[in-house]
């Protein structure tokens, strides 16, 4: 039986080229691993023109398993909400089989993404059960491109830390950067500015 109109169907899918990318049975031991697997996902979605210059990554922090991966799929799908972070967030709780990634049956689970989160994702964040947050290119890095970052403030990641997440910044931020630069030579679509 076909979907009726008024009640569409939403099916967000990985990428063909996501296996050629992600090594899901390694360990991924350090930031720099975990960071440049990010990043290698924003560059492959800039390559093969399936979306914007952002991917992230959810590892379970102990083994550096990686959980998830999101690649930015607003055009894809057309749907404002997939965001790197939001499509990580989505197939890892999907994964898991949980709501949230902080239970106590899961290892502490981190977010890498190749760029500081936007108020959409930073906020989902803490929602999503991640314990930490770490990310490559900073706001100013994506706001050379238009892109519209949104209302995120430092009183944002004060909120976030007070409730026990910690963020590190500019991991690897040229490396994210330059595949924002391809980005904006391939002529890449900015959907929010």
């Amino acid at each position: 039986m076909l979907p009726r109109p008024e009640h569409p169907v939403i099916q967000v899918e990985y990428p063909d080229w996501t296996d050629s990318v992600v090594d899901w049975s390694r360990s991924y031991g350090s930031d720099e691993e975990r960071m440049r697997l990010a990043i290698a996902i924003s560059r492959a979605n800039v390559e093969r023109r399936t979306g914007g210059p952002f991917g992230a990554a959810i590892f379970e922090a102990p083994s550096g398993r990686v959980v998830s991966i999101g690649m930015n799929s607003v055009v894809r799908y057309q749907n404002c909400t997939l965001h790197a972070e939001m499509v990580a967030f989505m197939m890892a709780q999907r994964r898991v089989g949980s709501f949230t990634l902080n239970t106590p049956h899961l290892a502490a689970h981190e977010l890498f993404t190749s760029c500081e989160p936007c108020a959409m994702c930073l906020g989902a964040t803490l929602w999503s059960g991640v314990r930490r947050v770490v990310y490559g290119a900073a706001r100013e890095d994506a706001s050379r491109l238009k892109f519209e970052e949104g209302p995120v403030f430092p009183e944002s990641y004060k909120y976030l830390e007070d409730r026990g997440l910690t963020i590190v910044r500019n991991v690897l931020r040229e490396d994210a950067r330059a595949v924002m630069d391809l980005y904006r030579v391939q002529g890449g679509k900015v959907y929010n500015g």
